[in-house]
């Protein structure tokens, strides 16, 4: 067998690397489970007609197909594609569990997703992601948009990760501006606009004239107001100043406010106004977010979302939501990348206990089984080499550890290998620093 190559947008993680990424999984759950949120997980396929009409994403949907047909097997299955979100199947779950949902419902998802685009640095076609989403039936309150990222603060903040900067939009702010100043397909114009990082202010007045049918004055309207930025209410001033009127505009400066107010009053700096976010999926119609760690900005957002009022709907019935998501492993890595977060061993073992002889390997055992049962991270020795050896071995390994069974009646002791200190000890009483006990995360 010839030697294998990797796949590139697939990562593996080394194995300290997959225990940076369990501690941070861990971190951001206990946040979610703090602000109430339930877990949830759904399947990795959906049908591809729910996936294609979910904004721009034809070209990144993996389709699921088997290799050889079977007349005789389950029907549907060419019909089928990978997630490329949780939003989507989220708001299917909710349709197909409507009964048996208490209203409104929050859940936090953390799942891998797929995507077909081009591998780059922090960029994947598979990855995890970990969401959060409240939704209600018929109407949401507004307030549950300015709760976001209260969320995201406090779950990223108990990373030892960069500062981050939510930037936050409304997109009733957008569609409004745009149908006062006369376009009559403001989608259209929010495509472009979310396109402005990539392509400047010259492509984007370009792609406003061709998909959105902008004249030149319009197009400068609608830069303009993308490049209104503040970190306060005052943003709404600076849209007044252009002299354009909609309902819809007010509206949305209206409860964009009180996003960035609720920000600032929970965590002052979290949250800046920003009005060229505008997302690229088709089914935010309100407060849309995007996360910027600082220092890394040129990667663009680790974490986004927004609000959808009609995502989710059967018939009359409408299940409007929020929700927001943290690209866990396009975080991870950029940090990796950088070599910005270290674990202080490579193993979760805390204790190495030494083999005397292979005869006496039970013994070695039973120490290792009283250990583990008060929640000691504990292995064996592989062999019974000279302690030497086996103290070059967790070494080796990062262990701090050695415990060495006593012989003849003589007590057991436990060396600190990094110190050289050795103490009698007992395998039912004896307790690390709680520094030691599991692998740090800094």
């Amino acid at each position: 067998m010839s030697k294998p190559t990797p796949i590139s947008g697939f990562p593996e993680w080394t194995p300290a690397q997959r225990m940076i990424e369990q501690y941070v999984l861990d971190r951001i759950r206990s946040t979610f489970e703090l602000y109430g949120f339930a877990p949830l997980e759904t399947r990795a396929v959906e049908p591809l007609d729910q996936l294609l009409r979910k904004g721009e994403t034809s070209k990144e949907v993996y389709v699921i197909r088997r290799l050889h047909g079977d007349p005789e097997g389950p029907s549907g299955d060419d019909t089928l594609g990978l997630h490329f979100d949780l939003t989507v199947p989220f708001a299917r779950y909710v349709l197909e569990n409507a009964g048996k949902l208490n209203f409104p419902f929050r859940r936090y998802q953390i799942q891998k997703v797929w995507r077909g685009e081009r591998p780059q640095e922090g960029r994947y076609r598979e990855f995890l992601q970990a969401d959060i989403d409240i939704v209600d039936r018929d109407t949401l309150a507004p307030h549950y948009e300015a709760e976001m990222p209260l969320v995201i603060g406090d779950a990223l903040r108990s990373l030892p990760i960069p500062p981050v900067r939510i930037q936050v939009n409304n997109r009733k702010i957008c569609e409004g501006f745009y149908r006062g100043i006369g376009l009559t397909d403001p989608e259209a114009a929010l495509r472009a606009v979310d396109k402005l990082d990539k392509i400047g202010p010259a492509g984007v007045t370009e792609l406003l004239a061709t998909t959105a049918g902008a004249s030149e004055a319009q197009a400068k309207a609608v830069l303009a107001l993308a490049e209104i930025s503040a970190p306060d209410a005052s943003f709404a001033d600076a849209v007044r100043g252009l002299g354009v009127s909609d309902p819809l505009l007010d509206e949305g400066v209206e409860e964009l406010v009180r996003v960035v107010e609720t920000a600032a009053a929970h965590s002052p700096g979290l949250c800046v106004a920003d009005l060229r976010i505008a997302r690229g999926l088709d089914y935010y119609t309100g407060t849309v977010y995007e996360t910027q760690m600082i220092g890394y900005e040129r990667f663009g957002s680790v974490c986004s979302g927004g609000r959808y009022d009609n995502l989710a709907s059967a018939g009359n019935v409408r299940f409007p939501g929020v929700g927001i998501s943290i690209g866990v492993t396009r975080l991870l890595g950029l940090l990796f990348g950088a070599d910005a977060l270290s674990v202080s061993r490579s193993v979760p073992t805390c204790v190495l206990v030494a083999v005397t002889s292979e005869e006496q390997r039970p013994a070695s055992n039973r120490v290792a089984e009283a250990l583990r049962s008060r929640g000691i991270p504990t292995e064996v020795s592989p062999s019974a080499a000279k302690f030497g050896k086996q103290i070059r071995y967790a070494e080796r390994r990062g262990i701090p550890y050695v415990w060495f069974p006593g012989a003849d009646g003589a007590s057991d002791e436990v060396k600190d290998i990094r110190s050289g200190d050795q103490i009698a000890a007992v395998a039912g009483e004896w307790t690390p620093p709680q520094a030691d006990l599991k692998p740090l995360v800094g």
